[in-house]
């Protein structure tokens, strides 16, 4: 059986203790791996490897940055059928899925390599005439990379890219579902021959986290998680007033107009809801549909929620995997017992399956009503509740009356109504006429609960930075 070591100062490092983390494949409920977990000291003994990597690093001029990112960036892409391999396992993906996610991570380390040259401080004019204000982006210094499960590779170099290109180094904490793929990315990081210390990778319990967290050598936290995560990432931040960046839990609406194309509409909000058992953290997590076309809008999503089956990808990738646990798939289905119970109506999926696997089936659910918690609260499952409604005003109101705000979708062909609805959501996105993909240029950020900081593009690593203002009399 795969047994993974940590990765600390260049190199996979002798366990200290004798805890591994078991990881399961959520399809087939089968232990394929242990990882050596993390004590407090090899945490510590991290953060300081990276703390002193850092002072050389930040020399280094950031076209110089930028060839070692390139270089890890080729890495990845030769090592994508083994990291692939190791996700497929540890996620229930299908092996190209998992694959093309590795080939991804390369594409976003490469975008985040381009920056090199175009990392710029402002000049600002001052009021005295004898005085230059010159404003600098400097690195902040080591930053703690929390990762996802559900899509751990292209998330570990959606901020470790643009953390390096920016001058600091890092110490990843991947999932402890998901942890083999992270260090199939360390021998990516080896043979791309980055400097000891730059990237370190360590699989750990909670108490192990707080103590890379509140090292006072660490100067930022980034995080992709639950609110409640958020929170408990907050109060690690509290202890040495280090920098946070968290992309929080999301509800995405989508308004559906009576003018929409409906059949493309449900085709996209199924694959949205369905993709990797939906969950994404921008997957359609909540549907208003406008009055007049409601029972055919059903009818469709039905027939095509209907369609989708779940197994194990490995055997048949068109089937749609399972959830990350049996904790999970037992929460969801509560959540839709609990909406059957306040007057929902299920079309199609709900029920629990029986054999191996941490399976669910696509579930569409009508009839329902703003204040249920099937509306209020983030599923991150195959669970489809839809909403009629009546003027355009009343379906903005609805998705605006909310404690999330990270994505949202609207399908019109109607400009009126598609620039209504961009001048008046309160969520970070809006797709108009397609379901969320995140491009890596854009800048994936929410509001309200949703999150603080965001990712991607000029601004996600522009988070990586702090500013130095200079004021020089002459």
């Amino acid at each position: 059986m795969r047994l993974d070591r940590n990765f600390a100062n260049g190199c996979f490092i002798d366990a200290a203790s004798d805890e591994l983390i078991a990881v399961t494949n959520p399809a087939t409920e089968a232990v394929i791996a242990h990882v050596t977990g993390a004590t407090e000291a090899e945490a510590i003994a991290a953060v300081d490897a990276a703390a002193a990597a850092q002072k050389g690093w930040r020399k280094l001029p950031s076209a110089e940055r930028a060839v070692y990112l390139h270089k890890l960036a080729d890495a990845l892409t030769e090592c994508a059928p083994a990291i692939g391999a190791a996700l497929a396992l540890e996620s229930g993906k299908s092996v190209a899925d998992a694959t093309n996610e590795a080939i991804y991570a390369g594409q976003i380390t490469r975008y985040h390599a381009e920056w090199a040259r175009r990392i710029e401080g402002e000049v600002i004019p001052s009021d005295t005439p004898d005085e230059n204000l010159v404003l600098h982006r400097e690195p902040i210094g080591v930053v703690a990379c929390l990762i996802p499960f559900n899509y751990p590779v292209y998330t570990f170099m959606r901020k470790v890219a643009p953390a390096l290109i920016a001058g600091n180094t890092v110490v990843v904490r991947p999932s402890n579902n998901t942890p083999t793929s992270a260090f199939e990315i360390a021998r990516a990081v080896e043979k791309a021959g980055l400097p000891a210390g730059v990237v370190n990778i360590l699989a750990m319990n909670h108490a192990t986290a707080e103590a890379l967290c509140t090292h006072p050598k660490v100067g930022m936290i980034t995080l992709t998680g639950s609110v409640g995560a958020g929170r408990k990432v907050l109060e690690y931040c509290k202890t040495n007033i280090a920098k946070p960046s968290l992309e929080l839990g999301g509800k995405t609406p989508a308004i559906i107009e009576a003018d929409a194309d409906l059949e493309k509409a449900a085709r996209d909000l199924v694959a949205s809801k369905t993709t990797h058992c939906g969950q994404l953290c921008t997957a359609i997590e909540r549907v208003y549909v406008q009055e007049t076309v409601h029972d055919r809008f059903v009818a469709l999503l039905k027939k095509h929620m209907s369609a989708v089956e779940s197994g194990d990808r490995s055997e048949q990738p068109s089937l749609m995997g399972p959830l990350v646990n049996d904790v999970s798939r037992q929460s969801i289905h509560g959540m839709v017992e609990r909406a059957l119970a306040a007057g929902a109506t299920l079309e199609t999926g709900g029920r629990l399956p029986q054999g191996k696997g941490f399976f669910y089936p696509a579930t569409l659910l009508s009839n329902c009503r703003q204040n249920m918690e099937i509306i209020q609260e983030e599923t991150f499952g195959p669970i489809m509740p839809v909403v009629k409604y009546r003027t355009l005003d009343e379906a903005l109101e609805m998705a605006n009356d909310h404690q999330f705000g990270l994505s949202s979708v609207l399908y019109t062909e109607n400009y009126r109504s598609a620039m209504k609805v961009a001048n008046g959501i309160e969520a970070g996105e809006l797709y108009v006429n397609r379901t969320p993909a995140d491009p890596y240029q854009g800048f994936h950020a929410g509001w309200k609960r949703s999150g603080l900081g965001g990712d991607d593009g000029k601004h996600g690593m522009l988070e990586f930075t702090q500013t130095r203002l200079v004021v020089m009399k002459y």
